[in-house]
């Protein structure tokens, strides 16, 4: 812990955690802050809905979500602290797009997300309360990554549309209280100098370096690792990084609620976790891109809240992982999703573990180059939803919105929730655009979904047969 003055109060700041030094050593690579900016939207079809009260719901999210008035600072040495203050009082915005078309309201906030927001004291969200065509009224919000991860931002907005209910309306009970993030930062903190547990996972990365060096893995039928290897002249290369053309956008697509359930009800019947099949059917899908490749990495995203505390104090916790799977043509369906799931629970085991640290500890065994990657793809399952998370919202007809920053450092980034009308999946392809065509997104959802339904449908065929059938 450290002490500032700043605006004549002196604060108590606290170092980075790892997740937040993720995010900050990305934003240093490219110099690009928009990319730490996350935009979403929520809109409920109530056109009579009461603005005033809405603002006083959202500022009473800002009091009790104490991630929602962290700040950063620098000090003498260029190092970043954070602190919180002790109210904030903005006020909210409210910008009317009912008589736009819908499509360029939407295209509007997009352009709002790719604005940076700088870590220089400053609020590092906003927020705007927003009217649609159509009777619908909701929020607009972007938040700096560093503060705030997708988990976060569904509670915040929970709480706040449940708050609202609460105050409008008979017999709705007020929502369950966010927890301190001040408290969960320092046991963060504690776990991250030196304690016995950070040990034993930092035995476990240092023992799964052991292995011999993972091989890039391609997600079409464009072999990017060889156009590398040509171009640099090395032909033993095995991991592969993108050009400094970081520019990108977002192509969406929703699988219907009947398949979605299927899906849902096999891994119900099977006790699997969806992220597990989601996982299965990726490595798949680059396995046959890769003329067959068994040994497939992808970089899962892991949200690290399996306590009450972690899931309602807000912040960010994400720790990104390679989830490293060698599985044969002969192994089943349902014999690959074991070795999957034992895996991942293997790592969630070891998860709070820095990844950076890990990262550097990779470059250094396998002497991979700085900045490169053996994944091409990040994984990011979000099964929380607000109809998941409230009791009066689903009564209303209500729909959400993930808008692009603008830019990625990854070739692509695949991110699947369910949507709150049906609970159906949508599959979020996040990918740079002069990378990655649009032609190679549509086929890697059509095989996906072909690997997924494939194994679902019979899980003791063979992956070998699926590779062969897809």
């Amino acid at each position: 812990m450290k002490r500032f003055t700043i605006n004549g109060a002196v604060v108590q700041a606290y170092p980075l955690t790892a997740a937040q030094r993720v995010h900050y050593y990305t934003v240093m690579a490219c110099q690009r802050h928009e990319l730490l900016n996350i935009g979403t939207g929520f809109y409920l079809e109530y056109p009579d809905a009461n603005i005033d009260s809405l603002k006083e719901c959202i500022k009473e999210g800002y009091q009790k979500f104490e991630s929602m008035r962290l700040r950063l600072t620098v000090d003498k040495k260029g190092a970043y602290w954070q602190y919180l203050v002790p109210t904030d009082d903005r006020d909210i915005p409210v910008v009317d797009f009912s008589f736009w078309k819908e499509e360029d309201a939407h295209n509007e906030m997009k352009r709002w997300t790719t604005i940076p927001m700088m870590p220089d004291g400053g609020p590092l969200n906003e927020i705007k309360i927003i009217k649609l065509p159509g009777g619908y009224v909701g929020m607009y919000m972007k938040v700096h990554h560093m503060t705030m991860d997708s988990s976060a931002i569904i509670q915040f907005y929970s709480y706040v549309l449940n708050l609202y209910c609460h105050k409008n309306f008979e017999n709705v009970p007020a929502p369950r209280e966010p927890r301190s993030y001040l408290e969960q930062l320092q046991k963060d903190l504690a776990y991250d100098a030196g304690s016995p547990q950070m040990l034993k996972d930092q035995a476990y990365w240092e023992e799964t370096l052991k292995a011999p060096e993972p091989l890039f893995s391609t997600f079409s039928a464009r072999d990017r690792l060889q156009e590398l290897r040509d171009k640099m002249g090395n032909q033993e290369l095995r991991s592969c990084f993108v050009s400094g053309d970081i520019t990108a956008d977002i192509r969406i697509y929703d699988l219907e609620g009947e398949p979605s359930e299927r899906l849902a009800q096999f891994c119900r019947e099977n006790r699997v976790p969806m992220a597990v099949l989601l996982m299965l059917g990726l490595r798949t899908v680059f396995s046959r891109f890769a003329g067959g490749q068994t040994d497939i990495s992808v970089k899962n995203a892991v949200a690290r809240r399996g306590s009450l505390n972690e899931q309602l104090s807000g912040g960010t916790r994400i720790h990104f992982w390679p989830l490293r799977t060698d599985i044969a043509p002969e192994t089943t369906f349902r014999e690959a999703l074991a070795i999957v799931q034992a895996k991942e629970n293997s790592l969630l085991r070891h998860a709070n573990y820095d990844p950076i640290r890990h990262m550097g500890h990779i470059n250094e065994v396998y002497g991979s180059p700085m900045g490169s990657s053996y994944e091409c793809t990040t994984l990011t399952y979000q099964p929380m939803s607000l109809a998941g998370t409230s009791q009066e919202i689903p009564k209303i007809n209500y729909k959400s919105r993930w808008y692009s920053n603008g830019v990625a450092l990854q070739f692509m980034y695949v991110t699947v929730m369910h949507r709150p009308t049906d609970n159906g999946l949508s599959f979020n392809f996040e990918y740079q655009k002069n990378e990655v065509t649009e032609d190679e997104i549509e086929k890697l959802y059509y095989y996906l979904m072909r690997a997924i339904f494939l194994g679902v449908e019979d899980p003791n065929r063979t992956i070998g047969e699926i590779l062969e059938w897809m």
